[in-house]
């Protein structure tokens, strides 16, 4: 039996902004453009004054989001805790998490079942994928219209439809 050695994770370090430089300069022009913006409204003497002060405060708004992508982007994440979602699977498991992994599978599979409809039969294919079979169902509808008649009164059609 062989085992795999693991070599210590170098990290490599970003220096200045970090590694979303792009989200750093759009979030800093932004937050510039707002203020500007802002700056002309209140001090520019303007008729339009109140509208220049509230685009730049949006403006601001919206460069929220790209100091959101900056600062996510910029979140260290070590090798070893990343180990279960590239699909590597650890060596040793502990039981309480494979009992908290299947009860969230059962549920999980109890809440999509209950969503299916009651009358329709699911097939399964080769490939694993689920699809609803071929079945017709008849609906009743009901219109109201109005008749031709010298009566006002409105009368019930019912009309089935196959589906």
């Amino acid at each position: 039996m062989s085992t795999v050695q693991e070599d210590p994770a170098t990290e490599k370090r970003y220096g200045g902004v970090g590694r979303c430089k792009c989200s750093f300069w759009f979030a800093v022009a932004h937050d510039i453009l707002g203020v500007f913006i802002i700056l002309v409204g209140v001090f520019g003497g303007l008729v339009v004054h109140d509208l220049f002060v509230y685009s730049g405060a949006i403006i601001i708004f919206f460069s929220l989001i790209w100091w959101v992508f900056w600062y996510t982007g910029n979140i260290d994440v070590s090798p070893n805790e990343l180990e279960d979602d590239v699909g590597l699977i650890k060596v040793k498991k502990s039981g309480l998490s494979q009992v908290v992994r299947r009860v969230s599978d059962r549920l999980s599979n109890g809440i999509r079942n209950s969503f299916r409809k009651k009358g329709q039969s699911v097939r399964e294919e080769p490939a694993g994928h689920n699809r609803p079979s071929n079945t017709s169902t008849d609906v009743s509808l009901s219109t109201i219209h109005d008749s031709t008649n010298a009566s006002s009164s409105k009368t019930f059609l019912r009309e089935t439809l196959s589906v």
